[in-house]
C-alpha cells in the first residue's frame, strides 16, 4: 500500500455516475488540500477538484462544474469525488494527490506533493 490509495474508478455509461475514494496514509495525511487529477490519452494531466482540510473550501475544473462533487471525510484522511452525469470525455486515469493549498484553477501550490498510482474510469456507451 502507498501513501494514497484510489479506488472506484471503472466503467460507466454516459448519464451513469461513479464514486472515487483516496485514503491518505503517513506522511501524505499531513496536507492541507487532497484532490483529484485526471489525464485522458494524448492530453495533459488537468486538475479536476480539490478541497483544503483548514476551511472546506472547494474547487473546479469549469468542465465539471455541476456534475461532480467532492468531499472530505477527515477523520479517516480520505476524500471523495461523486461523479455524477458522466460524459465519454470524462474517460481518463483519475490520479489522487496532496499539497499545502490549492486555487480557482485547481492548481495546486507544490504542484503535487504526493500521488496515488491512478484509478481509471471508461465513460462509454
Amino acid at each position: 500500500q502507498g501513501p494514497l490509495e484510489e479506488s472506484g474508478g471503472g466503467s460507466a455509461q454516459p448519464g451513469e455516475s461513479l464514486r472515487l475514494s483516496c485514503v491518505a496514509s503517513g506522511f501524505a495525511a499531513d496536507y492541507d488540500v487532497m484532490g483529484w487529477f485526471r489525464q485522458a490519452p494524448g492530453k495533459e494531466r488537468e486538475g479536476v477538484s480539490c478541497i483544503k482540510f483548514s476551511d472546506n473550501t472547494t474547487y473546479y475544473r469549469d468542465s465539471v462544474k455541476g456534475r461532480f462533487i467532492i468531499a472530505r471525510d477527515n477523520a479517516k484522511n480520505t476524500v471523495h469525488l461523486q461523479m455524477n452525469s458522466l460524459k465519454p470525455e470524462d474517460t481518463a486515469v483519475y490520479y489522487c494527490a496532496t499539497d499545502d493549498d490549492c486555487f480557482e484553477d485547481v492548481g495546486f501550490g507544490g504542484g503535487g506533493e504526493y500521488w496515488g498510482k491512478g484509478t481509471l474510469v471508461t465513460v462509454s456507451s
